[in-house]
């Protein structure tokens, strides 16, 4: 009972449990507490770090984590679902990453294939969906009777909300198709942001740290609900979704990801962590940064350094004042799930 509560008093930085006993370590975003164990029980069955990530956001990718991550969820404005995911090796620095992947469930996997059978670094698109076929990825339909009657449902309210601005039709009342306006108006974008719905843009980051210190992060999404066709997020793009460096740690970011890409937060996350700044603070210090821009902005990161110190942060807006992520590590019998408080 008093190993209990001790660890009940564990701060959420996981500062107290520094050290060599802190590792192996997952950390994942949001309560997606199966992804926590799959990547655990990899790693401890003899699987590589990148093996527990690519199956941690797998097992993601097959539950349709809250309808944001795999198959039969956020339907783009044709009522299509399209995935993105990326993976990367900490020790080589070497990313996998796929966007706008169609017909095929296991987005990580494919992106996994990337690092393993090519020199590239991200594939995207209908050619993207060619490469995991020629990897023998079944092709499979990704739309479900769920992601359809969400689309149908927006085509009834006029297409509300979308993605686009300064065209007519007037994009706020009509379903277009859409031609670039003559006049610009900025005042569009600022009052858009305050619209936010926070279950329009969620991710599954993961950051699984193995025993000796290596570093291996990863992300797997289908995008904002009602995307514009070929848009691509913050998830799959390195530095931005996710970051990992076996010298210093990983993070990785889940949130609006059209304004969060643009500040590379999960990279800027690792290089707070690479002069010391703790975990809790990096995350606090890259968000703190985007706030300034944008202050309304949906958003949440993760970060964990190699001696197994970890910690988040989050943006704070109406309805979203706490963030919960999945932690598991030689102190925790079980996945344990966190809570932090937004700033």
């Amino acid at each position: 009972a008093l190993r209990f509560l001790l660890l009940l008093l564990l701060p959420v930085s996981g500062a107290a449990g520094a050290g060599p006993a802190a590792l192996p370590l997952v950390v994942n975003t949001w309560a997606f507490r199966k992804a926590t164990e799959t990547a655990w029980y990899t790693l401890q069955s003899g699987g590589s770090e990148l093996d527990a990530v690519e199956r941690g956001c797998g097992q993601c990718e097959t539950d349709q984590c809250d309808g944001s991550v795999g198959f039969g969820g956020s339907p783009d404005e044709h009522g299509e679902t399209t995935l993105d995911a990326m993976i990367m090796d900490g020790n080589t620095m070497e990313v996998g990453a796929v966007a706008d992947l169609r017909r095929i469930k296991n987005a990580i996997g494919v992106a996994r294939k990337v690092i393993q059978h090519t020199k590239h670094t991200l594939l995207v698109g209908e050619s993207a969906s060619l490469f995991a076929e020629s990897m023998g990825f079944p092709c499979e339909d990704l739309t479900t009777q769920n992601s359809l009657s969400i689309y149908l449902k927006w085509l009834n309210q006029s297409c509300q909300p979308n993605y686009w601005k300064n065209v007519i039709p007037d994009a706020s009342k009509s379903c277009g198709p859409y031609k670039q306006a003559k006049q610009l108006n900025s005042e569009e974008w600022i009052n858009s942001q305050k619209r936010i719905n926070i279950h329009n843009h969620d991710t599954i980051g993961m950051i699984v740290i193995g025993g000796s210190g290596n570093v291996a992060v990863g992300t797997s999404t289908n995008g904002a609900v009602h995307k514009i066709q070929g848009r691509v997020g913050d998830s799959p793009i390195a530095g931005a979704g996710a970051y990992a460096d076996s010298t210093t740690g990983g993070a990785a970011a889940t949130g609006d990801g059209d304004i969060m890409m643009r500040f590379l937060p999960s990279y800027q996350a690792v290089e707070y962590m690479r002069t010391g700044t703790d975990p809790s603070t990096a995350c606090q210090k890259v968000i703190s940064r985007i706030q300034k821009y944008v202050p309304y902005f949906f958003g949440a990161v993760i970060c964990a350094n190699t001696t197994g110190s970890y910690g988040a942060a989050c943006n704070k807006v109406p309805g979203f004042t706490q963030f919960h992520f999945m932690v598991y590590s030689p102190l925790l019998n079980q996945p344990s799930e966190q809570v932090v408080d937004c700033i």
